[in-house]
């Protein structure tokens, strides 16, 4: 649904400015590429989180309490 919605809404600009339609098709790949590290940082960044607390939960778990 997403890639529809996506393609629905480049041919709209395409209709309304093409030059700017075909600058977004060539720099998209580019955008993602350099957002991608960001990405990985932030995956990191969350299982960081998630292994602190699942150690701080670890003695209520042993102990058979629900948080």
């Amino acid at each position: 649904m997403n890639a529809l919605l996506a393609l629905l809404i480049w041919c709209l600009l395409f209709a309304i400015s093409w030059p700017l339609a075909l600058l977004a098709l060539v720099l998209w790949p580019v955008i993602w590429l350099l957002s991608l590290p960001f990405r990985l940082v932030g995956i990191g960044v969350g299982a960081v989180f998630a292994l602190v607390k699942a150690v701080l939960f670890l003695p209520a778990r042993v102990l058979g309490m629900k948080p």
